[in-house]
Order: C-alpha cells, then sequence, then structure tokens
C-alpha cells in the first residue's frame, strides 16, 4: 500500500481507530493521544514531540471530509503531493488547555477551512463603488442634505444569492475541490517554488453552477436601483469623497461583507465668488468716480444678510479689501469662518455718449498730468513697487 512505500504510518494507526470511525470518535481519540504526547507533559522527551506531530497530522487530515475521503482513496500517495505543500505538515500551536476545552479545532481548522469554497471567500468584501454627486455653491455655507440613485450589484432575491434556482444546481468544483485555488510547483532552474492561483474552472469561485438563475445568470448578484441619503457637511471641499459604509457591491461568498459606496463631492460653480479654502474671492469693477470718490456698494451674499463694500475715497485699481467673518465655515476652527477678499478694478467703458465724450474733454486739462508730473508718479510708482 502507499503507507508502506511513503515510509509513514497509517493515520488510522496513529490515533488507534479504524477507518469507519466517525468525526466524533476521531476527535476523542486525537484528544487522548495528544494530551498523552503534548510537550508540557513530556519535556526533554525527543520521541514524545514525534509522535505529539505525527498525531496532529492525522488528525489535520482525518478531521477535514474532503482530505478524508482522498486519504481513504490513495493513502499517503496522493495525486499532487503532500496536501501540507512541499514542506509536509510542520506541526500546530495548541496549548494543553485547548485539549481539554476544544479550542484546538479553530486552530487546525485554518489548514484546510471548514469547507472548501467558505475557506478562500469568507474574508471577502464586495467592491467598493465611487458615484460622483454634484451641490450647489450655497451648501458650502449652510450645508445640506442630498439623496441620490445608483446602480450597484446586490444579492440576486430571485435566488438569495445561490446563482442557481434550485440548490441541487450548484455542486463543488471537482478541479480545486471547492477551494477556488489551485496549488502547483514550478521549477526555475535548479530551484522549485510554490504556486497558488485562481482555479480556472469556476473563476475562483470554488463551484460550478449547473442550473443558472435567470436574473443573475449564476453570479448570485444582480444590478439593483439603490437610493441613499447622506448629510453634506458646511465648509466641504470639492473633490472630498463621503464613504458609505455597506452600500457598495455584495461579495461574491455567501458570507462575505459588501463594500463601501464611496460620494465625490462636486461644487457647483458661484456666479462670482472664487473659492480660496475658507475664503471666497471676488472682482469688483468700479468707474473712475468712484474710486476717486469713494463708493458703497451692497450685493446679496451667501449667509443671507447682503454685502456692503465699502470703498475709501483716492483707492486704486489691484487693492484689496477684506471682509472677515463673511466666509466660508472652516473645517479647520471649529465655529470659525473665512474672509471674504474683494478685489477693485477700474472698468473702462468700451462706448460712451457724445454728451459724456465733450463733458471729460472739458475736464481733460483738470484731472491730466503734465510732463513733469507725469515723470515724477512714474518715479514713485517705481519706488512703491521695489519696496513691494
Amino acid at each position: 500500500m502507499g503507507e508502506v512505500m511513503s515510509g509513514k504510518r497509517d493515520y488510522y494507526e496513529i490515533l488507534g481507530i479504524d477507518r469507519n470511525s466517525n468525526a466524533s470518535e476521531i476527535k476523542n481519540a486525537f484528544r487522548s493521544l495528544a494530551r498523552k504526547y503534548h510537550p508540557d507533559k513530556n519535556q526533554g522527551d525527543p520521541e514524545s514531540e514525534i509522535k505529539f506531530k505525527e498525531v496532529q497530522e492525522a488528525y489535520a487530515v482525518l478531521s477535514v471530509p474532503n482530505e478524508k475521503k482522498k486519504y481513504d482513496t490513495y493513502g499517503h500517495n496522493r495525486p499532487g503531493g503532500s496536501p501540507f505543500g512541499p514542506g509536509g505538515f510542520e506541526g500546530v500551536n495548541i496549548s494543553i488547555e485547548d485539549l481539554f476545552g476544544g479550542g484546538f479545532e479553530s486552530v487546525f481548522g485554518s489548514i484546510f477551512g471548514s469547507g472548501g469554497r467558505n475557506r478562500r471567500t469568507k474574508r471577502q468584501r464586495g467592491s467598493d463603488l465611487l458615484v460622483r454627486h454634484s451641490v450647489a455653491f450655497q451648501a458650502v455655507m449652510d450645508g445640506s442634505e442630498e439623496s441620490l440613485e445608483f446602480q450597484v450589484l446586490k444579492t440576486c432575491k430571485d435566488c438569495s444569492g445561490l446563482g442557481s434556482s434550485s440548490p441541487e444546481g450548484v455542486r463543488e468544483c471537482p478541479a480545486c475541490d471547492g477551494r477556488g485555488r489551485i496549488q502547483r510547483i514550478e521549477r526555475v532552474g535548479p530551484f522549485t517554488q510554490q504556486v497558488v492561483s485562481d482555479c480556472s474552472s469556476c473563476q475562483g469561485d470554488g463551484r460550478i453552477v449547473q442550473n443558472p438563475c435567470s436574473n443573475c445568470q449564476g453570479d448570485g448578484r444582480a444590478n439593483e436601483t439603490k437610493k441613499v441619503q447622506f448629510t453634506v457637511p458646511a465648509g466641504i471641499e470639492n473633490g472630498t469623497r463621503l464613504r458609505m459604509s455597506g452600500y457598495g457591491e455584495s461579495a461574491k461568498s455567501e458570507n462575505g461583507d459588501p463594500g463601501h459606496l464611496y460620494i465625490e463631492i462636486e461644487i457647483d460653480e458661484h456666479e462670482w465668488f472664487e473659492r480660496d479654502g475658507a475664503d471666497l474671492l471676488m472682482a469688483i469693477p468700479l468707474s473712475y468716480t468712484d474710486l476717486v470718490l469713494g463708493a458703497t456698494i451692497e450685493i446679496p451674499h451667501l449667509d443671507g444678510e447682503n454685502l456692503k463694500i465699502k470703498v475709501p475715497s483716492g483707492s486704486k485699481p489691484g487693492d484689496t479689501i477684506s471682509l472677515k467673518g463673511r466666509g466660508l465655515p472652516s473645517q479647520r476652527t471649529r465655529n470659525g469662518k473665512g474672509s471674504v477678499m474683494v478685489l477693485l478694478k477700474l472698468d473702462i467703458p468700451s462706448k460712451i455718449s457724445r454728451g459724456l465724450k465733450k463733458k471729460l474733454l472739458d475736464i481733460k486739462d483738470e484731472i491730466s498730468f503734465s510732463e513733469q508730473e507725469l515723470k515724477n508718479k512714474i518715479t514713485e510708482e517705481a519706488k512703491s513697487r521695489r519696496k513691494g
């Protein structure tokens, strides 16, 4: 038999049971022998250490139905070599308290998993989804309550995620024994390496759907229209992504978690404001007389109270007026707001009436510079620019 050829003892012989033993009998035999040979009870005894590892290996295989079936058929000479990989069984770190309390089962379950497909997919999460959503500029000042509809893959309602119209239409993938992964040994020059990849027969799902559900075509998930409500906080930046946990795609696996929905906020442009963090920037065109004599400009504002811009007499194009506390809410400081920064510009009309042209000609000498005055102005401007 294969056991003789491989030089390894029969697993049933190691546990002292026959081949018809049930799962409970296999567990009890392992528990008893593992206590007997545990290193904590046999310190400094290398023979007990070897037997403890043998008992562990026997239980690791015989406690998993798929692995037990392969062993019963092929013995130690199973196709593909050792189920533990090229390194063989390395032993499991299990305390003697676990052998009394039963905690060893979860330790061994991590070797092969507890049922093929679940081992591979139990920690899988559905894909995340990104949706872009536009909000009015006003929402940056006040915040807003928003809602949107989107299409997302969710567990198929017709087959409850099974992928088949009946449970009989789904079977374990024979190519990978339900694991969803194929392990093979590749040789690279004088070296060998273990390579694990998705099973091509089942695309890593661990199962074959023979009678696909008409709604999801066997995937177990189908597109649904979902509606979500969410809050846009005041002061939000353009491009911010809000995360809605669990609103993404359902996982392919039965007990996987859904992905997340990310909502990327796009802020509509304002009629005249530009934004710099919590500050609002704008330019206001003024006539020559408004700059020289001064003026008060009043325009509607985002906070509900009109914005009063007082232009001092003698102002120059390019001067800036700052209105503190009238900007956007700041997410960096509690209850803080930015400023409104107003750039003064000289508006030169492209066309003027004949009457206005005549009046301007009458006062031209009064407001124009002489040659020496112009030279002085140029020099003053250069000094001012260099200091700045």
